[in-house]
């Protein structure tokens, strides 16, 4: 019985090639320098929150005026969620995200390697990629 036991639980076991990637949860800098963005956990996905802006900004704070919601272009950028629903896939992490310089939503790729996190993200067929610094 105790062999048999052991043969089922082997077979279920994780192959070392399907760990898990790297973790994605930090303060990153945008490539650009203009905002800083947390990655957290939310339930049992992680998410994205801009942390808060790096640039000049208009009295009231950054409005999310690009959103293609009308509803929802006088919105704060400061403390806006901008990754949702990242799970692990493959060597990354694959979820959705939204862009509000350009009020675009699109599916995100993201890879953490040392202190960088490359996210690729597609609208379609067409794709984008930026590198992030992590931050202290």
């Amino acid at each position: 019985m105790g062999r048999i036991f052991l043969m089922a639980l082997a077979a279920f076991a994780v192959p070392a090639s399907a760990a898990a990637p790297a973790s994605i949860a930090g303060r990153w800098k945008t490539d650009d320098g203009k905002g800083i963005v947390v990655m957290a956990p939310c339930g049992d996905k992680m998410c994205g929150r801009i942390e808060r802006l790096l640039i000049k900004q208009p009295a009231g704070g950054q409005l999310d005026e690009r959103n293609p919601d009308k509803a929802k272009r006088s919105r704060k950028v400061a403390g806006l969620q901008i990754y949702w629903d990242l799970a692990p896939n493959g060597d990354g992490w694959k979820g959705e995200g939204y862009s509000p310089e350009d009020g675009r939503y699109y599916t995100a790729h993201l890879r953490v390697k040392g202190n960088t996190l490359t996210m690729k993200g597609c609208v379609a067929v067409f794709c984008r990629t930026v590198t992030w610094t992590r931050m202290a």
